[in-house]
């Protein structure tokens, strides 16, 4: 965005919702509080200028169009817990926040509200035990073999006994997480805002929607990519029977 210190929190946010995120977590109200310039807000808050455009700028920026087929399963790996993994953890306050304050001040005239937030908790709540798994379990035996494959040494058999059965999990745990996020986009009739929806409840819906379509990429790039080549790779080694 150019000139973006002297625009609106406001208009920073209308341009592009993503940006809600980053003012949200530095306590920077862009909807009762939306005419103040991004530059006052931060001297308000005491928030460093540079640092918080820097995030406005990540935040807003344009899908990658990497060849995610063409990565090493070490490089998929960074790829899902910088981006995806961090995506996750940092966007879930926010929308919960989001979603708390619509079922509270909407949710009598739209009561699919309060069935939104609650299949959410239960979303963000499941994510954080799976993000775990992956990040202590599962990942780091994929990176041992990938280097015993490498330097050419022997490998352990892993506590789990076949690599299949942690994946089978994990991928049972992506059709459940995908099946809520098809309960929400139903309940909501696609993330669309009622005629009398504020600028929280549009900034609600359209993060609803990335974290959905944020969260099939992630999907597809265990369950499609890095996870058949774990399998692959597992399958090369000759354990002890």
């Amino acid at each position: 965005m150019k000139n973006i210190a002297a625009t609106s929190v406001g208009e920073i946010v209308a341009r592009n919702f993503s940006a809600a995120r980053v003012l949200t977590a530095y306590g920077i109200d862009f909807c009762c509080g939306g005419g103040v310039t991004l530059e006052d807000a931060c001297r308000q808050h005491q928030v460093p200028l540079d640092a918080i455009v820097t995030e406005l700028n990540e935040a807003v920026s344009l899908p990658d169009d990497r060849d995610y087929a063409s990565l090493s399963v070490s490089e998929l790996i960074q790829v899902i817990v910088d981006e995806h993994h961090a995506y996750v953890r940092s966007t879930i306050p926010a929308l919960k926040n989001y979603l708390e304050k619509l079922s509270n001040v909407h949710g009598r005239r739209h009561p699919e509200l309060h069935q939104i937030k609650q299949l959410f908790v239960e979303v963000a709540t499941a994510l954080a035990i799976h993000l775990e798994k992956e990040e202590l379990v599962l990942f780091p035996y994929i990176q041992a073999m990938v280097e015993a494959q490498v330097q050419g040494y022997p490998l352990a058999r892993p506590h789990f006994d076949d690599i299949s059965h942690p994946i089978r999990v994990l991928e049972e745990e992506h059709d459940t997480e995908g099946e809520r996020f098809r309960k929400i986009a139903g309940l909501s009739n696609h993330y669309t805002v009622p005629v009398d929806g504020c600028p929280t409840y549009r900034v609600a819906y359209a993060l609803l929607q990335e974290f959905e379509n944020d969260l099939h990429k992630h999907i597809h790039l265990e369950n499609n990519l890095l996870f058949p080549r774990a399998q692959a790779l597992f399958a090369t080694f000759p354990f002890a029977q």
